[in-house]
C-alpha cells in the first residue's frame, strides 16, 4: 500500500468538475484508491464518495492505493492532485 497527504490548492475545493475527473483517473486503474479527511473515507472512483468528503481549500486529504497496479496508479492520481487540486 502506498499513501500520500495534499492540501487541497483549489480556491472552490474538490468540487463537482475535479471530483469527476478525479474519479475517471482512478477508474483507469486496478488498484483500490481511495481519499480520506477528517476520519471519513470515499472511494475515489466514485464521484458522489469523492464529493461527499467536502474538502475545501487549505484541507488535508489522504489518499490511499492498494492493489495490483499500485505504483502506476500512485504515479497518475498523485499527478492528477498536483495538477488539478
Amino acid at each position: 500500500m502506498k499513501e500520500f497527504r495534499y492540501v487541497i490548492q483549489d480556491e472552490d475545493g474538490i468540487h463537482a468538475r475535479p471530483a469527476g475527473f478525479l474519479a475517471q483517473e482512478a477508474q483507469k486503474h486496478a488498484s483500490e484508491i481511495t481519499i480520506s479527511k477528517t476520519g471519513k473515507t470515499g472511494n475515489a472512483k466514485k464521484l458522489f464518495s469523492v464529493m461527499s468528503l467536502a474538502a475545501k481549500k487549505g484541507e488535508e486529504v489522504t489518499v490511499k492505493v492498494e492493489g495490483p497496479d499500485e505504483e502506476q496508479a500512485f504515479e497518475s492520481i498523485q499527478s492528477f492532485f498536483k495538477t488539478n487540486l
